[in-house]
């Protein structure tokens, strides 16, 4: 009988799955699409989100505004 720790049954097909991503680093290759996703997750978007962040920087002034008054700097 096949089984684990205690009263739990392996799943063949989850244990071929784990397998496959603990080794996934040996059969990795930069594929077109792999080198896209790489390109937009690592500069692409981490620079798109710096933009909005310095372009949105002291836009607004929250200290010291009274009712009415704009909030733009």
């Amino acid at each position: 009988m096949a089984a684990g720790f205690g009263c739990v049954k392996t799943d063949p097909a989850i244990e071929r799955f784990n397998k496959m991503r603990e080794n996934v680093y040996k059969h990795f290759r930069f594929t077109p699409r792999a080198a896209v996703q790489s390109i937009v997750g690592l500069v692409v978007f981490p620079v798109t989100i710096y933009l909005i962040s310095s372009t949105t920087d002291n836009r607004y002034n929250w200290v010291g505004k009274r009712k009415g008054e704009s909030l733009k700097a």
